[in-house]
């Protein structure tokens, strides 16, 4: 998702494809919700090459894909995150859940 290319994104999700994006800054949270065009919104207001996502670790358990990470902002912490996604036969996206906060964090 840090690409300038929105087709890596793009090009693997399904045409029934839904996300909610659940966002805290700490003090305030706001959730993001939508489909393929909110998808397409949500890439193009990114801050790209400043804040990054970084993947600490992940698993797959049949059609379902979970990952913990952390977003980073010049290379410092900013935030955990965490998304689990719902694949389809030929694994692109159907459902994506992603979950972030400054709260916690993983790595020290």
């Amino acid at each position: 998702m840090d690409s300038d290319d929105p087709d890596r994104v793009l090009n693997h999700i399904t045409d029934d494809f839904e996300l909610s994006i659940l966002f805290s800054k700490g003090e305030s949270a706001a959730e993001f919700h939508g489909n393929r065009a909110g998808l397409v919104v949500y890439l193009e207001q990114r801050e790209k090459s400043v804040l990054t996502h970084h993947i600490l670790s992940g698993a797959r358990v049949g059609d379902t894909e979970l990952c913990l990470g952390e977003t980073r902002r010049d290379g410092e912490f900013e935030a955990s995150f965490n998304a689990s996604a719902e694949l389809d036969l030929q694994d692109r996206v159907r459902r994506l859940l992603i979950c972030r906060t400054p709260k916690i964090r993983f790595t020290e």
